[in-house]
Order: C-alpha cells, then sequence, then structure tokens
C-alpha cells in the first residue's frame, strides 16, 4: 500500500500510509499525518465521490500548518481501496450504510489508536452527506464538522438524468450494476478544463488531471444506477423536515455559489433548519471549493479557521461564523 508522487503534486513528507478492513471484510487504504506545527488536534478528511487521498495533499499540508494532524480515507471502490466489480472504473455501492462501515473502521482502526484529539472533520460532497448520515445515527466522533458542498441534492441536468424513480426502477429489474444512461469508464476528470464543473483554476485542474493520467488505477467513471439509487435514498431522508432540526453536532456548512453539480437551494432549506449550524456561501466558486482559486480558498480557510477551535487567528477574516460552547 503506497501514496503516488507526481512532479506537480508530491506526496507530503512523514505520511503514515496503510490497509484497514471495513467491517464487512472490503479492504480500505488510508493515510495520516502529523502536525508540523504544535498539535491542535486532528482533522479527519472524507472526500467526494471519484476523488482519492493524493487529490488532498495541498490540504494535508495546510491543516498540517493549521497544527493538525490529519487522516485521509478512500472510499471503498475508488482511489487505492478495494473495488467490487470486475470493472473498477464503476462507482458502485448498494447502500449509503457501507460507506458507514468505512468511516467507522478508520476511526477504530487509525484515528482513536493512532490520533491526538480533540477530533474534527472536512467533508466534500458525497463525503459530507456520510458525515451527516453519521451525525444523525447518533455517532459523535467529532467536536465539530466543515461541509463544503454537501450532496443533498443533485443540480440541474444531472438530477433529471439520475431520477429517484429511474434509479429504483433499474434496481429492482436487476441492472444496478450498470452504468447510469449516458455514464461509462471514463474518469471524471476527463475532458478540458473550459468544459469542467469542478474548479476556475486552471493549475488546481491540470494537478488533478495529471493525477489520474499518471495513476490511472486510482481513477473511476460514472456511477451505477445501484449508487445513484443508494444516494437517492439518503437524500430523501436528508429532505425530510425533522432530519436537520434532529442534529446537535456543531457544522459548519459552505456552499459554492456557481455550484452546477449539487442542489445550493437544497443546502439552504437544510441548512435554515439546523440546531447548531452555520452556513456561509462562497460566491463565484464552482463545487470543489478546496481546488479552486485562492481567492475562493482563502474565504473557506478564514471561515474554518474561525470556526474549528485551536486554528491560528486569520488576520483578514470577514466571515461572520457563529461559535458555539
Amino acid at each position: 500500500m503506497m501514496l503516488h508522487s507526481i512532479p506537480a503534486n508530491p506526496v507530503p513528507e512523514g505520511a503514515v500510509v496503510g490497509e484497514i478492513s471495513a467491517s464487512d471484510g472490503v479492504a480500505l487504504r488510508y493515510a495520516r499525518w502529523n502536525p508540523s506545527a504544535p498539535r491542535r488536534g486532528t482533522v479527519c478528511v472524507f472526500t467526494g465521490r471519484s476523488d482519492m487521498i493524493e487529490k488532498y495533499f495541498e490540504v494535508v499540508e495546510e491543516l498540517r500548518r493549521r497544527g493538525f494532524a490529519v487522516t485521509v480515507l478512500d472510499w471503498r471502490g475508488q482511489g487505492g481501496s478495494a473495488r467490487k466489480l470486475r470493472d473498477p472504473r464503476k462507482g458502485y455501492v448498494k447502500s449509503f450504510d457501507e460507506y458507514q462501515l468505512d468511516m467507522e473502521a478508520l476511526i477504530r482502526e487509525v484515528v482513536l489508536p493512532d490520533c491526538p484529539p480533540p477530533y474534527f472533520a472536512l467533508g466534500h460532497s458525497m463525503g459530507a452527506l456520510v458525515l451527516l448520515e453519521a451525525v444523525h445515527q447518533g455517532r459523535r466522533w467529532f467536536d465539530r464538522i466543515v461541509m463544503t458542498a454537501p450532496m443533498l441534492h443533485f443540480a440541474g441536468r444531472r438530477g433529471r438524468w439520475y431520477s429517484p424513480l429511474f434509479a429504483n426502477v433499474g434496481r429492482v429489474l436487476g441492472l444496478g450494476r450498470l452504468y447510469v444512461p449516458g455514464g461509462g469508464p471514463m474518469p471524471v476528470i476527463h475532458g478540458p478544463f473550459q468544459d469542467n464543473r469542478a474548479t476556475s483554476d486552471p493549475v488546481r485542474f491540470e494537478r488533478s488531471a495529471s493525477i489520474v493520467h499518471s495513476i490511472p488505477q486510482l481513477a473511476i467513471g460514472s456511477p451505477t444506477i445501484a449508487w445513484a439509487h443508494a444516494a437517492f435514498a439518503v437524500q430523501k431522508r436528508a429532505a425530510d423536515p425533522s432530519y436537520a432540526s434532529e442534529l446537535r453536532q456543531p457544522l459548519l456548512i459552505i456552499a459554492a455559489g456557481k455550484d452546477s453539480v449539487v442542489s445550493n437551494a437544497a443546502i439552504e432549506h437544510f441548512s435554515q433548519r439546523l440546531r447548531a449550524g452555520a452556513h456561509l456561501v462562497v460566491s463565484s466558486s464552482r463545487h470543489e471549493i478546496l481546488m479552486e482559486r485562492d481567492v475562493f480558498r482563502s474565504q473557506f480557510w478564514a471561515a474554518f479557521d474561525a470556526f474549528v477551535p485551536g486554528s491560528p487567528p486569520h488576520a483578514q477574516t470577514t466571515a461572520r461564523v457563529p461559535t458555539y460552547s
């Protein structure tokens, strides 16, 4: 088990990388780092669908400079973790409960024994939705959680392509292992910069593309019908008016103003019902805020530093983020 380095994206020094097993036996790749400044706890990073640990090296370094130890997990079916289907490019799970097993394994096998408390979480898109489910199920591993562009509902055309009715019919007919209509094995990052929905930063876009082109075994393609059905099931639960109001976990939800992957309206509606949460929009950012231009990323880090205890004071902070006792 190893991490992969390319000239534009070297592995941060001091990485400990290994393999753990979820309770159902699925092999998962993880990596962890000690802080490069005095210890202030640990941030567990939970990535989006199709992501891999290597994509977050820059974020790892930024967290370490803030005094945090960092762990990052490859979800089952992507990155360096085990793939279930013969076609390794298919994004497949039967239920998002399987991702809960991945998270539990990381906490049990890596975070609790090897990482300094207190514990915080940073989740993006699908990873943020999995975190929400964990909190709703009563797991209180983290003191505070920061989420970027949580996958509460798909935006625009994507929502019409992957309708809940179609996904359910496909699953019942035994078609769950097929790609969604129009999908295929082509990596998500494939294609020209001007057509991408992830970031307006050409340098970070090219870096992510170079990772996939240099280490193609880390990539996945489109979701399967089963994955879409599983995602819709969690989104339906989260849309219940009581779901958000039942959460007691301090949350900071940061949306991307020009997100065309997930619905900002759904994020805003969800955030309004939170009892212990804050909602911030980074105007003009595309979906992957942490892979965006510095003008957008600086807004994210200002909000993160104001929300997460132990972060160093941010001299240029303009975000108004409530704190919780």
